[in-house]
């Protein structure tokens, strides 16, 4: 019981909540600002500066001396600039502390060093961040003190987007006006807004900090370049879900009271597939906060697990040869009276509004494919999807056997009149209660799986923000749900027309639709029977944002300008060549400042003991050929490396980002590998004490 009242007393101790405003503010400015959150417009600057005083009190009387705009460039990351709440000292001396309303709305970051695809150039440094009232405030503990963070927009002088929030926030404008006038359309009267909920289940590694700190790849690059597999990996599958140990429940356990604190819904928490592979998920929020929810989680991970000598790794693939981390991003649309519009029901074949909706989604999914997988896209992810641990970068949509029975029913004969029922799991022990089981299993390979009332998009990334899959996810639907409305708006007979749009829907779109095994070279050739995208990569992805389709449909719902949209693909092809780059010229340092020489000094060692052998008369031979084998394998790396300096010399030398970027993905990445096995191989048969780093078996097993 105690431990329960802390938890109530403890979550959201540290945010700016709606309870401490009503507590703060005088009641017309409390009533202003949930009038602005809830549906749109802006506070007056006379009730900006109460709510400032307010949240300057609040603050302070927390610890906090600075507060920040705290914004999502497109690094992908956070940024904040810090701004004490001070003035000019009084005549007396006195330091006089300020924060106004215009402090709160507007900051002014430099915008010329954050990624801008063109948008800005470098002499142009101007860019504002505006105040997202609908994210509310926290204080940040860090050893900087305690801050003041103010979820913020952030644009260009001239207005574009500059973040990953502004076109986020657009997109959930689009998908609640669309589905509005599909709900009107089925009579709802009352629902004055729908939102999107999302939650991700982030998944992470952690490793010792002292080992991880003597290896140049994971200080520089997030994973490891370099690496034999450990004599065990994951096949026990002892890891997944085991008992958890104590270094690392400890880390958990004040992981969870940082994000209760920061009013993050932290809920389940479990050992994942690979050894010192972790996962964490939440209750499902408001797509935007959910969003700023999850950036705090990356940030809180890494900060709590350094105060416990630990390193949170969030590549997707840090470790070759066993599970890499992803991002499940959990996707459903709430009416604000609380109907969840993804919910079958008890009889989804009877449930029109709902089967309007779920074709909709296919729709959506279907056009927009390589959109979708897009979304998923960065650097990281390449070596995680379709890696038979991940979705296939095939983009497809698991629907589970009893709504696959209701769309086989209805595109076949036009109607369904029954539904799978999920019956009953008798476990055969007399004290073991019976199962009521769903009316479907999962599958967990699919890349946009229905869970019974959401979709999982599976391929997200672990490092990624949800902001952009969440983005694309409800543009799309807003599109089809557009297409939906415009049509059924203009019929004489809805229920006849309603009927026939969710049949030919479900059937123009049904080949999106796959229950098998994703993972499997079946389906990749299915898929292309089918005529759905195969995009393997981020780079090869990247055109898919600057199509004509993809153009007009984002600029009808107002989410990017064309210009807008042109700037990230350049961005991507941008970050793209500069983080191959980085894992180049580390792995060259790596090889020819420490493992090349640490195999040649042992190759010393070896030889002179050969010779010592050979002196005192006794018969060797397996020396000889070991001998040897570490020459052949040193020449192989040396040969390797010095081809790889040769690219990378070539790569600087390229101007155009979108040459450069695929240059690096067809000449540079295959030269890393070749550099990287014969310096694997190399660490399974040199001395381990000679080893210039910790390996596999140190970094996943001792923590």
């Amino acid at each position: 019981m105690e431990d329960r009242i802390r938890l109530e007393e403890l979550y959201g101790r540290n945010v700016f909540t709606l309870s401490k405003m009503k507590e703060r503010l005088p009641k017309s400015v409390y009533r202003n600002v949930l009038e602005v959150m809830q549906g749109g417009g802006e506070l007056s600057r006379a009730d900006a500066d109460v709510v400032a005083k307010a949240m300057k009190d609040w603050a302070m009387e927390n610890g906090a001396t600075h507060y920040t705009h705290w914004f999502q460039p497109l690094t992908g990351i956070t940024a904040e600039k810090h701004d004490a709440f001070v003035a000019s000292p009084d005549e007396d001396g006195h330091m006089v502390t300020a924060f106004t309303g215009k402090d709160l709305i507007k900051g002014e970051p430099d915008a010329s060093s954050f990624p801008s695809g063109g948008l800005r150039s470098t002499f142009e440094a101007r860019g504002y961040t505006a105040w997202d009232i609908t994210s509310p405030a926290f204080l940040k503990e860090a050893g900087t003190g305690v801050t003041l963070c103010i979820p913020t927009a952030f644009c260009s002088y001239k207005g574009e987007a500059l973040d990953k929030k502004t076109p986020l926030l657009r997109s959930m404008e689009a998908i609640n006006t669309q589905a509005l006038r599909i709900l009107r359309l089925f009579g709802d009267t009352e629902a004055r807004r729908v939102t999107t909920s999302t939650g991700a289940e982030q998944e992470y590694f952690l490793v010792d900090k002292d080992k991880a700190l003597k290896r140049e790849d994971l200080i520089f690059t997030g994973r490891t370049l370099f690496g034999a597999p450990a004599p065990k990996g994951q096949e026990m599958e002892d890891h997944y879900f085991g008992v958890i140990r104590e270094r690392v429940g400890e880390f958990m356990k004040d992981l969870n009271v940082e994000l209760w604190k920061l009013g993050v819904p932290a809920k389940t928490q479990h050992n994942e597939v690979a050894p010192a592979q972790h996962e964490l998920a939440p209750i499902y929020e408001n797509a935007n906060l959910a969003t700023d929810h999850n950036q705090l989680v990356m940030e809180a991970m890494k900060r709590v697990a350094d105060h416990h000598n630990l390193r949170c790794l969030l590549h997707e693939k840090p470790f070759a040869g066993v599970n890499g981390s992803g991002k499940h991003n959990n996707w459903s649309l709430t009416a604000d009276t609380g109907e969840n519009l993804l919910d079958p029901g008890d009889s989804p074949e009877r449930n029109i509004r709902f089967l309007l909706v779920l074709s909709c989604v296919l729709k959506a999914v279907d056009t927009h494919a390589d959109l979708l997988r897009q979304s998923a896209s960065d650097v990281g992810n390449d070596l995680r999807l379709g890696a038979n641990e991940a979705p296939p970068a095939i983009v497809s949509v698991f629907l589970g056997e009893q709504l696959e029975d209701v769309v086989k029913q209805l595109v076949e004969t036009g109607s369904a009149d029954s539904h799978t029922e999920g019956g009953v799991l008798r476990t055969g022990v007399s004290t073991l209660p019976d199962i009521n089981k769903d009316a479907t299993d999962r599958n967990r390979t699919s890349p946009f799986a229905f869970t019974g009332n959401k979709f999982e998009f599976r391929m997200v990334g672990s490092s990624d923000s949800m902001a952009g899959s969440t983005t694309t996810l409800n543009t799309i639907v807003a599109e089809a749900f557009c297409d939906a409305a415009d049509r059924l708006e203009k019929a004489d007979n809805f229920e006849l027309a309603v009927h026939d749009l969710i049949k030919e829907n479900l059937t123009e779109h049904q080949r999106i639709i796959f229950d098998g095994n994703g993972y499997s070279e079946v389906w990749v050739q299915e898929a292309a029977r089918r005529g759905l995208p195969n995009i393997p990569s981020m780079i090869e992805a990247a055109p898919a944002l600057t199509t004509d389709k993809s153009v007009r449909l984002f600029e009808k719902f107002g989410i990017f300008t064309k210009v807008e949209l042109l700037s990230r693909e350049e961005i991507i092809y941008e970050t793209y060549a500069k983080t191959i780059n980085i894992e180049a010229l580390t792995m060259i340092d790596m090889a020819a400042k420490q493992i090349i020489p640490a195999c040649m000094k042992y190759e010393r060692d070896l030889a002179n003991t050969i010779i010592a052998v050979k002196t005192a008369g006794a018969v060797f031979g397996a020396e000889a050929e070991k001998l040897q084998h570490i020459a052949d394998k040193i020449d192989e790396a040396q040969e390797a490396l010095d081809a790889l300096r040769a690219l990378e010399e070539q790569a600087g030398k390229i101007e155009q980002e979108k040459e450069r970027a695929f240059f690096y993905k067809d000449r540079v990445l295959p030269a890393m590998a070749a550099l990287r096995s014969p310096c694997d191989i190399l660490e399974q048969i040199v001395d381990k004490a000679s080893w210039p780093f910790p390996t596999y078996e140190d970094l996943m097993f001792e923590v």
